[in-house]
């Protein structure tokens, strides 16, 4: 069984973070709003302080920042290609 491949990667999005980008990277990721993975922090944060907690400082430094590049836009087989 073959799986696609995808270049699909999850980032701190310090751009659109309020804290660290956490939050707002997982919501790039997962193509959802940044509000709603906000609003999940929260309950889970509530729910469960301190593994959520544990896991937001976890992420916060395990996880790359997003850096935006300047990309030239070359198609090869219907895929985008930096340069």
């Amino acid at each position: 069984m073959k799986f696609p491949q995808t270049d699909k990667r999850i980032y701190r999005d310090t751009s659109n973070g309020v804290i660290s980008g956490v939050c707002a990277g997982l919501a790039k990721y997962l193509d959802v709003d940044a509000t709603w993975v906000r609003v999940a922090a929260v309950a889970g944060l509530i729910l469960f302080h301190v593994p959520v907690l544990i896991a937001y400082i976890a992420a916060t430094f395990l996880l790359p920042r997003w850096k935006k590049r300047k990309m030239h836009l070359c198609f090869r087989g219907g895929k985008l290609i930096p340069n």
